[in-house]
């Protein structure tokens, strides 16, 4: 008797997916990705998934992508914006004027001076902290429902951006400011593996400290083939990544004025490829920001508190109001990055610019795991989002599918992504 119940008191053997202690709702939406993109390549005849295809599907994710990781921490507050398309215009054509109006005429700089990107992208920053802060001002201190503040900002400032530019398209904009935009700035191949490698050191170094660090306080770590399992994978993935993106080769002609301008000639059978671009290291960084904001921060705890139970928030001591302004604030600057990208990639302002976007923003951050009933999200989670999202829209786009019934298939996603999530956490017990 002895000996079977010391044997019914053994722990069960862990499952692989137990030792690697791997989140089933980012591996569902991983599995989700993949499973998306090999249909799409394969109607497509091996068209999406090609370098040049991966590489404009990448640069066209990161505006959205930029403001999704502002609106995980919108909607785990427990409010909601849909301002976020209209604000991204009006500091798309702020900054657009300021290059092309302000700068020329008051300080008699052109395009090419080095002081016009960083002014405007100064500029354009600053429009979007205020009118984020002002429309969380109304929310938090006036106690205005954030569905109807920014429902009247998103009418509000998309006829502000048409005012600013009398409706016109402003541009070409700075070559500098461009650089920001996608294809036109990037790090080349070497630099681009120069990135990967040290990314991927860092991830590997990071993995390890908080590794020693839960150790240290004797809290339970996953088995050393399980990290090592999960180190394989990060490497790969960024390394990986870099690879596609520097697969795809730069046009011989494109390549032919690069060497005209610094007055040489390109040796025969050069190639170079493009590498990673100058947005998605923007991304990056912002991804890596928000992530140390959420979980590193009192502000970041604050925002996931606020947004379990403001009640008791409030009673604990935080200013639950000025928390509100601050994460609006971050959000209208979140929109103005975006801004930057947006426009960048244009190469101009356009009136339409950030049209809908505040529906595809908050698909998003929905379809990564943000709770709409708040306290609950992650920045990965929403980036992640994006992507599922504009590689749906890519994919049709290329098999030829009408934009209204693309629409269609975008609202049918977001509500199927809506009740996955209240089936999840009914299924494991979270609120």
């Amino acid at each position: 008797m002895q000996h079977a119940q010391t044997r019914s008191d053994a722990p069960a053997r862990k499952s692989i997916f137990d030792s690697l202690e791997l989140d089933t709702r980012l591996l569902g939406m991983i599995g989700a990705f993949v499973v998306l993109c090999l249909v799409f390549n394969l109607v497509t005849d091996g068209r999406f998934l090609t370098p040049r295809n991966i590489f404009n599907l990448t640069i066209q994710t990161v505006s959205v992508a930029i403001m999704a990781t502002g609106m995980v921490f919108v909607i785990v507050t427990r409010n909601i914006d849909l301002s976020v398309g209209a604000l991204l215009a009006t500091c798309s054509a702020v900054m657009a004027m300021v290059q092309t109006v302000v700068l020329p005429d008051w300080l008699g700089l052109g395009l090419g001076h080095w002081a016009i990107a960083p002014l405007a992208i100064a500029a354009g920053l600053a429009t979007g902290a205020v009118i984020g802060g002002f429309q969380g001002w109304l929310v938090g201190f006036l106690g205005i429902p954030a569905f109807i503040v920014t429902l009247g900002g998103l009418l509000v400032w998309r006829n502000v951006a048409w005012y600013l530019t009398n409706g016109q398209t402003i541009g070409p904009l700075d070559p500098t400011y461009q650089l920001l935009g996608g294809i036109n700035g990037t790090l080349g191949e070497s630099l681009s593996w120069g990135f990967g490698l040290a990314a991927t050191v860092f991830a590997l170094v990071y993995m390890a400290a908080r590794r020693r660090n839960r150790r240290a306080h004797d809290f339970p770590v996953k088995p050393r083939w399980a990290e090592a399992l999960l180190g394989l994978v990060v490497a790969g993935a960024i390394l990986g990544f870099v690879a596609v993106l520097n697969a795809y080769d730069v046009p011989a002609r494109r390549l032919a004025r690069i060497f005209e301008s610094r007055g040489e000639v390109m040796p025969e059978g050069f190639s170079a490829g493009y590498g990673l671009p100058f947005s998605v290291i923007l991304l990056i960084l912002i991804a890596a920001g928000m992530t140390v904001i959420a979980r590193r921060t009192r502000f970041g705890r604050y925002v996931f508190a606020t947004g379990g139970n403001p009640d008791a928030a409030a009673l604990s001591g935080i200013n639950t109001r000025w928390l509100t302004v601050k994460v609006f604030a971050l959000m209208g600057v979140l929109c103005a990055l975006s801004a930057v990208v947006a426009s960048a990639r244009l190469t101009f302002h356009s009136n339409d610019i950030g049209t809908l976007d505040e529906l595809r923003v908050i698909a998003a951050a929905v379809i990564g795991g943000t709770a709409l009933a708040g306290g609950s999200g992650t920045i990965y989670g929403a980036i992640l989002g994006a992507l599922i999202m504009q590689s749906l829209q890519s994919g049709m786009a290329m098999v030829g599918v009408d934009a209204p019934f693309q629409n269609i298939v975008v609202g049918a996603v977001l509500v199927l992504a809506v009740l996955v999530d209240i089936l999840y956490r009914k299924r494991t017990g979270e609120r």
